[in-house]
C-alpha cells in the first residue's frame, strides 16, 4: 500500500463502504491532503435527500473523517464544480466518476477508490490510482437477536414495540417480543448497518432503492425499509424462510408429479400471503434442475431459495420485459417467475410462454380461479390455455385444489342451440378431470360461469340483469326481465316503447339478438299475450331422434313457447311446413318428457312479434 501521498482525491465508494476511515485508522493514510470532490459531495447530498440510506452514511463519513483529521495531520478540502442535475442523474453511466478523475488530474493526487471499474478506467487513463478492496469483517447485525428458530418475519416500527411472526406458513402468532418502545435514532442505525454490508459481502445486494423505500436481500433475509415520505414513520421488516422443503416434502400424488415431470409447462402456483407459494416454487425450480432442466428465475427482489446452479434474475432498466430479452438469449428449460402482479407481468410471462419456454408463476389469489381470472384481460381469453395449463393453489403450507385448463369449441354447457358453439375454455378439476367451470364470450363480455345446475342459471340470471336490463334501458328506463331459458329471455316494456326497441322490420331487435347470442321477446306491460292466448292445437309423434309437435301450417315460420302442465319448457320457431322439431337428446326433450304424462299435458303458445 502507498504511504504518506501529498495529496488523495477519494470516490463515493470508499466513503460509503467506510474503508477510507479504516485506512486511515490503520496509519497507511496520514499527512496528507484529502481532497473530495465537489461532485461526491453533491452526489451524497442528492441521495440524503432522497431518503436514500447510502446519502445519509456516505455524509457521516465526511464529518467523521474531519472531526478526526487533525489527529491524523490531515487537511481536509472540498475542490472542483458543482455538477448539473443532468450530470447527477446520469450518475450510473459513470458521468460523476468522469468528474472524480479530473479533479485528480487537475491536482495531480492519487485517486483512492474501491470501485473496481473506476480504478482499471484511471489506470488506462495513466492516472495513479489505489484500489481498496471491500474488507469482509465481523459485523454483528442488530437485526439478528430478534430472530430464532421459529421466527418467520420481525416487524420493528417507530415508538412501537419489536413484534414477530413465529410459527409457519399458515400457522403463527403475531407476537411481542419485547416491553421495549423502537426509536427513530435506533431503527436509523439498524439501517445504517444493514446498508454497510451491501458493500462489503457478495451476499448482500440492494434489490430496490426508491425515495422512502429500499429492500435488501442479505443472504436469505428480505429486509424492507421505509420511511417518510412513503411511510409515515421509520420501519423496518425482515423475513426470513423457517423451511427449505423439496417436492418430496408435499404430499404429491403420482398423477400430479407426473403432470409436473411430463407435460406441465405452464404452472400457476397461487394462495394468499403467507400460505407457502414461494416455497414451492423453489422446490419446483431445484427439482426441474436437479432432473438435467437448465432453470432461470425472475424475482425482484431475489428471495427464493433455489441451488447455487439456478441463475436468480431481477428487473433489468426497470422492467421484466427488457429482462426478457435478455432470457430468451439463454434459452432455458424452465423460468419461475416469483410474484406476477403487474399488467406488464402477465404479459411477459405469457410472452415466454408462447415462445416454448416452461414457466412457473406465482400469484396471489384467494382460490385457483382467482388466479386464472388474473390472466382475463391482460392476454387475449383464446390464449389463456396455450400460457396456463396448471393451477396449483396452495394453503397453509399444502397443495389444496389443483385445476387442468384446456380450449375446445363447443356449445356452453346449459345451452342447447348448435349455432351458438364458440370457443370455451374448460377448467377440470384434475384430481377427478369433473368440469367445474367455463370460461367463454357472452355478448362482449368475457365470463367464467360454474358448471352446475344449482348455480347455472343464477349466473345466467346474473348476466342478464348486468348486461340486457342495460341495453333496453336506454329505450324504457322501467324495463323488466324475465329468463325463460338459458338462451332466451322475455323483456317487458311500456307499449310506447315497442316501436322503437324492435326497429323497422325488427332491425334493432335482430341486432340486439345478434349481440347478445340469445333470443330476446319483446313483450308489453301487462300484457299476458305471450302465455294466456289460446293455445294452438296440434299433433304430437316421434321419431327415432326427436319428438314432433305438427300445427296448422299458417303457423310456419312464427316463434312459439312451449308449455308442460303450466311450466315454461323452450321457445321454438316453427318449420315450413307447421312442425316443431325437438331432438331427444336436447334438455328440452328431457324436461318435456319429464313433465308431460301424455299430449294433453302440453301447450303451444304462439308469441307475437
Amino acid at each position: 500500500m502507498i504511504e504518506n501521498l501529498s495529496k488523495i482525491v477519494v470516490d463515493t465508494s470508499i466513503i460509503i463502504n467506510g474503508q477510507l476511515i479504516a485506512q486511515i485508522e490503520s496509519g497507511h493514510i496520514q499527512n496528507s491532503e484529502i481532497i473530495i470532490p465537489q461532485a461526491v459531495f453533491d452526489e451524497l447530498q442528492s441521495q440524503a435527500s432522497q431518503k436514500k440510506e447510502q446519502g445519509f452514511i456516505g455524509l457521516e463519513g465526511i464529518k467523521k473523517l474531519k472531526d478526526m483529521s487533525t489527529n491524523f495531520g490531515l487537511v481536509i478540502s472540498i475542490k472542483g464544480s458543482h455538477p448539473t442535475s443532468e450530470d447527477i442523474r446520469m450518475a450510473s453511466t459513470g458521468r460523476i466518476d468522469a468528474i472524480i478523475k479530473d479533479v485528480a488530474k487537475q491536482n495531480q493526487a492519487t485517486l483512492y477508490t474501491s470501485d473496481n471499474v473506476q480504478h482499471l478506467v484511471a489506470q488506462a487513463e495513466g492516472l495513479e490510482s489505489v484500489f481498496v478492496k471491500p474488507i469482509s469483517k465481523n459485523l454483528v447485525l442488530e437485526f439478528l437477536k430478534f430472530f430464532d428458530a421459529e421466527t418467520m418475519s420481525v416487524h420493528l416500527k417507530e415508538n412501537m414495540p419489536p413484534m414477530a411472526k413465529k410459527g409457519k406458513p399458515g400457522s403463527f402468532n403475531l407476537t411481542k417480543l419485547s416491553d421495549e418502545i423502537l426509536t427513530k435514532e435506533y431503527l436509523q442505525f439498524m439501517s445504517s448497518q444493514i446498508l454497510e454490508t451491501t458493500t462489503i459481502f457478495d451476499s448482500s445486494t440492494v434489490e430496490i432503492s426508491k425515495n422512502g423505500a429500499s429492500v435488501i436481500q442479505y443472504n436469505d433475509y428480505r429486509i424492507a425499509i421505509t420511511h417518510p415520505p412513503f411511510s409515515e414513520a421509520f420501519e423496518i421488516t425482515i423475513v426470513h424462510p423457517i423451511v427449505k422443503l423439496t417436492l418430496d416434502d408435499y404430499e404429491i400424488s403420482e398423477e400430479l408429479m407426473k403432470r409436473f415431470s411430463d407435460r406441465a409447462e405452464g404452472i400457476i402456483i397461487s394462495g394468499p400471503p403467507g400460505s407457502g407459494k414461494s416455497t414451492l416454487a423453489s422446490s419446483l425450480a431445484n427439482f426441474y434442475h436437479n432432473t438435467g432442466k437448465i432453470v432461470k428465475t425472475f424475482e425482484s427482489p431475489r428471495d427464493l431459495q433455489v441451488d447455487p446452479g439456478i441463475t436468480q434474475y431481477t428487473k433489468l432498466d426497470g422492467s421484466f420485459d427488457n429482462s426478457a430479452d435478455i432470457l430468451l438469449l439463454v434459452r432455458p428449460d424452465y423460468t419461475i417467475f416469483d410474484e406476477v402482479r403487474r399488467r406488464e407481468d402477465f404479459r411477459t410471462f405469457a410472452d415466454l410462454r408462447l415462445t416454448g419456454v416452461g414457466m412457473v408463476g406465482v400469484v396471489h389469489a384467494n382460490s385457483p380461479l382467482d388466479a386464472i381470472q388474473r390472466f382475463i384481460g391482460k392476454i387475449e381469453l383464446g390464449i389463456i390455455p396455450n400460457v396456463i395449463d396448471t393451477v396449483v393453489f396452495v394453503k397453509d403450507g399444502h397443495i389444496g385444489k389443483i385445476y387442468d385448463l384446456e380450449l375446445v369449441v363447443k356449445v356452453p354447457t346449459g345451452m342447447t342451440e348448435s349455432d351458438l358453439a364458440r370457443p370455451v375454455i374448460e377448467i377440470r378439476n384434475f384430481a377427478d378431470n369433473v368440469l367445474e367451470h367455463e370460461i367463454y364470450t357472452f355478448g362482449e363480455e368475457n365470463v367464467i360461469v360454474p358448471v352446475s345446475k344449482k348455480v347455472k342459471k343464477v349466473g345466467i340470471e346474473k348476466l342478464a340483469e348486468d348486461k340486457i336490463r342495460d341495453i333496453f334501458k336506454k329505450f324504457d328506463p322501467r324495463v323488466e326481465v324475465e329468463i325463460l331459458s338459458d338462451n332466451r329471455v322475455k323483456v317487458l316494456v311500456d307499449k310506447q316503447c315497442m316501436a322503437s326497441i324492435i326497429g323497422k322490420g325488427g332491425s334493432n331487435i335482430n341486432e340486439i339478438e345478434k349481440l347478445l347470442k340469445i333470443h330476446i321477446d319483446v313483450v308489453e306491460k301487462n300484457s299476458d299475450s305471450a302465455n294466456t292466448s289460446d293455445d294452438v292445437p296440434f299433433t304430437f309423434s316421434e321419431s327415432k331422434t326427436a319428438l314432433l309437435l305438427t300445427v296448422d301450417r299458417e303457423y310456419s315460420s312464427m316463434h312459439a313457447d312451449i308449455y308442460a302442465n303450466n311450466k315454461y319448457v323452450t321457445s321454438v320457431r316453427i318449420g315450413k311446413k307447421g312442425e316443431i322439431v325437438i331432438p331427444k337428446r336436447s334438455d328440452a326433450s328431457r324436461n318435456l318428457m319429464k313433465l308431460a304424462s301424455s299430449q294433453n299435458d302440453i301447450q303451444i303458445f304462439l308469441k307475437d312479434f
